[in-house]
């Protein structure tokens, strides 16, 4: 027997805990924070290990290179890599005009991260019920996803780069928290174990009505072995932006940058 489980939409009656109102005010926070954000681009794979996050800095890299004032938004809460990857010094978030100040790579993109808000070495850990983490945990993460767009002062930005964890639920999360569902960079390498898993990911997408900007093939000309790239782009109807080798030069992560900057 299925199970009828109201959602905030579905009250009738007085909500004596004013969740609604909370709910409409930070939403309404997000969408003020990004009001100066040209542009949100979601970086998926659907799956781990296919290089995500190393692609996510190299462009914000880029992009930055290019005169395009550039944002990252770890979203990968488990697996902060981000702010390591940008060669960010060790730093602690600062408040100001209450308001978190992103903090600031050597190029000058613009990153926060759940890295700069844990103790070295230290996993994430909520508080709550114990034995009842499965139900609350992911609340609460979205709670976090939320306070990250709403409570950081990003500024004026092109790009806002959002580096989601593997999965779809993150991303959906995101889109609900949009006013316009954020453009979307796909990233996998040749093998056909990552195709599958990103195009559930790319399909989870279309379904949310993003924009798909094209595939990035990761990993290239190693042992890993495939046609992902292209066949995700021919289903999908999509370019192949870049073809990351094992040892990538700078001239890749600006062509990427420059088919980013030019779907604008």
């Amino acid at each position: 027997m299925p199970l009828n489980i109201r959602t905030y939409r579905d009250l009738t009656e007085a909500d004596r805990s004013g969740l609604v109102d909370q709910i409409v005010a930070q939403r309404r926070r997000v969408a003020d924070r990004l009001a100066t954000v040209r542009r949100v681009l979601a970086v998926l794979s659907g799956k781990g290990g296919v290089g995500k996050s190393f692609v996510t800095a190299g462009l914000a890299r880029a992009l930055v290179r290019g005169g395009r004032a550039t944002g990252v938004l770890d979203a990968d809460f488990n697996g902060p890599t981000i702010p390591s990857l940008l060669d960010l010094p060790v730093a602690r978030s600062t408040f100001h005009d209450d308001a978190i100040e992103p903090a600031m790579s050597p190029e000058g993109v613009r990153c926060f991260s759940m890295a700069l808000l844990l103790e070295d070495g230290r996993p994430l850990a909520f508080r709550g019920p114990e034995t009842e983490g499965h139900v609350w945990r992911e609340t609460l993460e979205a709670a976090a996803l939320r306070e990250f767009l709403a409570d950081v002062a990003w500024g004026t930005l092109d790009q806002l780069l959002v580096d989601l964890p593997p999965g779809v639920q993150r991303f959906q999360e995101l889109t609900e928290l949009l006013a316009v569902p954020p453009a979307v960079l796909a990233v996998t390498i040749p093998t056909a174990e990552s195709r599958d898993a990103v195009r559930r990911a790319l399909h989870g997408a279309v379904e949310r009505k993003a924009r798909l900007l094209g595939v990035v093939e990761n990993m290239v000309g190693g042992p890993f072995t495939g046609s992902a790239a292209d066949e995700l782009a021919a289903e999908f109807g999509i370019p192949v932006l870049a073809r990351i080798p094992w040892h990538p030069t700078p001239d890749v992560w600006d062509a990427i940058a420059l088919s980013v900057r030019s779907t604008s």
